[in-house]
């Protein structure tokens, strides 16, 4: 579809003056400037550059992405603004926009607001995507970390600084309108921000006040086309099989057992032993199956703060920060069983292997449609005090408490329809990893009377989790000697967690219908999907999840289900856990060859307490009470050596943690029943005594600023890291469950354990360049680029069906791609603005799936993309025009299956996502 024009979104020049211990966060982890000017640029530009000098001033290692101006981050929220980070990788790019990072191939970042812990619901991390860019000064990224700082996140911490009012001379008004085209959902979305701010000299000092305001709202659609897991079919009749007859798993099949790391022999002509006999078998995807999934977010978020200097050496703060999430999706689902070996038609087999390509005619094919709509909110507070008090001329003492609360619910229904086709044809990879297929007449798709109403699915979730955190910090400096800086400081955090959950189904409802005998308003047709980039049906009739959303409690009556009236929530846990840390850090400094060594070494002492309450729903609600303890030392040192004015060097050692996310030591059950025939059903399960894992850091960087703009810098690191968590699945008799779709006692509950170790190592080359040199129209260009190059290695456990530990495997960590890029021409000359930027990033492992079928257990993704352009036209210094594009070269996300050796994207495909492409226009005044 071609590009609409839409009205909207921003930009403006911005005057960037770094100095040093402008912030008191900053006090902590920014050494005093050295350099002999100050830097000023505007517009795109002066945010990378800004960015450069972060790094440049800092004891630690850290990127950072700064905004051209007040609210003005280029970008949608702050993972897409991160992506151009040096030893980010971003991932998830569903629903038009990032949505998930990994630092240097790690998830776990530490989430911090203006340095303080932030968090959503009862996780460990905030959703950064969250956060609206409009929001946001400067987001940090430290990829190494000193005693000052919060011990949690084996991958670094994201610190995202919002704007006080004493970061103005005086009033300051900035208002942005963005409009962004979604061009796969074919909609138009609003961005809006206003910015206020304003300070006064009063009677009794300085007082300030900033009010800003976001509000987003995206609607996207998502379109996926998906082959089966693999299972064995007998390659022909005999031994008490009709040919391409489905095997089983049983107990007279010893050789066939469901979720075996590499999966069953792929050789042509091998072989099952049955009861005694050699049975010859191929290899089928038991399905094809397509999901239109339509979505809608809205993101409002506000900050307020109040600052008050009664005098020249103190300064407080108040301030309270909200973020928003109200989202809903309708996922139409089309699946399709194409395993029925009655009357089982042809195959066609990969060459030289037992690996079914394509199947022909198999009539009388069992299929649904199940209408799944799923509405969610989040709400997050955070309200702080701070208080910064000056010692004289050489020291501070910074005060801060902060109270925060998340509330995260969610609603989800969905109803299944069943029907019985004549016959479909299934390429099971027609091209590029996308399956082709068509039944006889798929004209029939779109027929309410030839859907039988059969399951449904009804339950819901409530987390809530809050913390109470004050610390306490004070350093006191020198100009001479070897020592420079001493801090200490403390920090207090009592956190709390709960979780509720409701969950019924019904096999089918009280009187047998049809979907047209549901009535007006109860069927939704889609239209269009996969816009021909598939051979694939293009439209099929199900239930509208809108209407089953909406009238809820008639559909329940429908399955004599309780209605809401008669419904609540059952809680599955609660936590209260109590941390405190104190830590000592003393800079130091030394002249070696007549040129400086800066030094920098501490220790964090960290004590745990918690206190876990469980309660088992399948077991009326029958309470569990755990309390755990732990502590822990955790040394830093740091030294940066200027090797010549332009040229630094830098070492850093570290250990950091990861602590559980509380969810993950909930031993309740989620189980689903057995929906694919293979026995039993699965399900997931957490761990009461999930230890924390610990990481030994070290990273060694080399620095040339080699002029006034631009820079080479080149890091390598090293992380050791004890306890890593992986999923261990083990088989679990659980009766009296309430299950009726694949009704079963029997589950393969996968637990999280911590039964692995491992090493992630690697470099990271970044260039920054803006040459002096270039002619008139040419100056003002510049590049900005980064390669990170990783290689990662833990051991995971072997298991047999019975969750037995048979042996040990090696294994990339989730989530590492070995190698990521990400490239960007920049220019700004005069009022134009540009960036054109590429992300790339090589395959990588992404989770493992259940253990239930006979393909590889690993679930990969193809490398990923993205080509994005933003334009900038300033007007005049108030007001800014912006044109802003989003993966250009309509990239699509795709998976398979893989294990070690075994496995790939051709014959082992999986799924393939259509990612849309987002056009924005907007408009941008300020004034400060």
């Amino acid at each position: 579809m071609a590009f609409k024009p839409v009205a909207l979104a921003s930009a403006s020049m911005f005057a960037l003056m770094l100095s040093g211990a402008a912030h008191a966060q900053d006090a902590a982890t920014v050494a005093p400037q050295d350099e002999a000017a100050d830097i000023v640029v505007t517009g795109v530009r002066a945010s990378i550059v800004g960015a450069l000098n972060v790094r440049k001033q800092s004891t630690q290692i850290v990127d950072s992405i700064v905004s051209e101006d007040v609210g003005k981050l280029p970008d949608n929220n702050v993972i897409e603004a991160l992506q151009r980070v040096t030893g980010v990788q971003v991932t998830n790019r569903t629903g038009g926009e990032a949505a998930g990072i990994s630092i240097r191939g790690l998830t776990d970042a530490l989430t911090t607001l203006n340095g303080r812990n932030i968090f959503t619901g009862t996780g460990q991390a905030f959703a950064l995507q969250d956060i609206s860019a409009n929001l946001v000064n400067r987001v940090d990224v430290y990829k190494t970390r000193s005693a000052d700082q919060i011990e949690t996140g084996l991958a670094g911490q994201v610190d995202v600084q919002t704007r006080r009012p004493f970061d103005f001379d005086g009033f300051a008004i900035s208002g942005l309108a963005r409009g962004i085209y979604n061009e796969q959902a074919d909609t138009y979305n609003p961005n809006v921000a206003l910015l206020i701010s304003d300070r006064w000299e009063t009677g009794i000092g300085d007082i300030g006040i900033l009010v800003n305001g976001s509000y987003t709202r995206t609607k996207y659609r998502d379109q996926t086309v998906t082959a089966g897991a693999l299972v064995p079919f007998a390659a022909e009749a005999g031994n008490g099989f009709s040919r391409l007859e489905r095997i089983f798993p049983g107990p007279d099949n010893v050789n066939w057992q469901p979720g075996l790391d590499r999966g069953l022999p792929t050789a042509a002509g091998s072989t099952l032993n049955i009861n005694g006999a050699e049975v010859p078998y191929v290899l089928s995807r038991d399905a094809v199956f397509s999901s239109d999934l339509y979505g809608k977010r809205e993101r409002p978020s506000f900050n307020v703060a109040l600052q008050w200097a009664p005098n020249s050496s103190s300064v407080y703060t108040a301030e309270v920060y909200y973020a928003g999430f109200r989202g809903e999706t309708f996922n139409s689902l089309q699946f399709s069983f194409v395993d029925w070996w009655g009357n089982p038609g042809s195959i066609e087999t990969y060459d030289g292997t037992n690996i079914v390509k394509s199947r022909t005619g198999v009539a009388d094919v069992y299929g649904f449609n199940s209408g799944d709509f799923n509405k969610s909110k989040t709400d997050s507070f955070v309200y702080a005090l701070n208080g910064k008090w000056d010692l004289g001329d050489r020291g501070k003492i910074v005060g801060d408490l902060a109270y925060q609360t998340s509330k995260t619910q969610s609603s989800f229904i969905a109803m299944r329809t069943d029907r019985v086709a004549s016959s479909i044809d299934v390429d099971f990879n027609a091209a590029g990893g996308i399956p082709s297929y068509h039944f006889s007449d798929d004209s029939l798709l779109n027929d309410p009377s030839l859907w039988n109403v059969v399951q449904l699915y009804d339950n819901a979730n409530r987390d809530k989790g809050s913390a109470i955190t004050g610390t306490l910090d004070g350093y006191y400096t020198w100009d001479e000697g070897f020592i420079r800086q001493v801090k200490a400081g403390i920090r207090i955090d009592q956190r709390k967690a709960s979780n509720y959950v409701r969950t019924q189904d019904r096999g089918a409802p009280l009187v047998a219908t049809t979907l047209a005998g549901l009535g007006e308003g109860a069927t939704f047709t889609n239209k269009d999907f996969y816009q021909g980039r598939a051979d694939v049906p293009t439209s099929w009739t199900l239930a509208n999840g809108y209407w089953l959303h909406d009238n809820a409690d008639t559909v329940r009556g429908l399955y004599g289900l309780p209605t809401s009236e008669q419904l609540s929530l059952q809680k599955t846990f609660d936590i209260d856990e109590s941390t405190i840390a104190m830590y000592a850090q003393v800079d130091g400094e030394v002249s070696i060859f007549g040129r400086p060594l800066k030094l920098q070494a501490g220790a964090r002492y960290v004590t745990v307490d918690t206190d876990y309450n469980f309660f088992d729903r399948y077991n009326n609600g029958a309470h569990t009470g755990v309390s755990s303890g732990s502590d822990r030392w955790l040394p830093s040192f740091t030294a940066r050596y200027e090797i010549f004015d332009n040229l630094r060097l830098r070492f850093n050692y570290g250990e950091t943690l990861r602590r559980p996310n509380f969810g993950d030591i909930n031993p309740n059950y989620n189980l689903t029943g057995d929906l694919t025939n293979v026995g039993y059903g699965s399900g997931s399960a957490g761990t009461a005594n999930l230890a924390p894992t610990h990481s030994k850091n070290i990273d060694v960087a080399l620095e040339w600023y080699f002029e006034r703009n631009s820079a080479i810098t080149l890091t390598a690191f090293r992380r050791k890291i004890d306890g890593l968590v992986v999923p261990l699945t083990v088989m679990e008799y659980i009766p009296n469950n309430g299950i009726e779709a694949g009704a079963t006692d029997y589950f393969a509950i996968t637990r999280p354990v911590n039964a692995s170790n491992g090493v992630l190592k690697g470099l990271e080359l970044g260039l920054t360049y803006f040459p002096s040199y270039l002619p008139g129209p040419l100056n003002g260009l510049g590049f900005v680029g980064s390669v990170t190059v990783l290689d990662s290695k833990q051991n995971i456990p072997l298991t047999n069906s019975a969750g037995e530990v048979t042996g040990q495997a090696t294994s990339s960590f989730f989530g590492v791609s070995d190698l990521s890029y990400n490239a960007t021409l920049a220019y700004d000359n005069g009022p134009i603005g540009a960036r054109l930027s590429y992300i790339w990033r090589k395959e990588f492992l992404a989770n493992n799936e259940a253990r239930l079928f006979a393909n590889p257990i690993g679930v990969w993704r193809n490398p990923e993309k993205s080509l994005d352009l933003q334009l900038t036209w300033n007007v005049n210094d108030r007001l800014g025009v912006t044109f802003d594009a989003v993966n250009l070269t309509k990239s699509k996300q795709q998976t398979y299956y893989k294990f070690e050796d075994v496995g790939g994207p051709d014959q082992f495909n999986l799924g393939t996502t259509l990612l849309s492409r987002t056009f924005a226009l907007g408009v941008r005044y300020t004034f400060k």
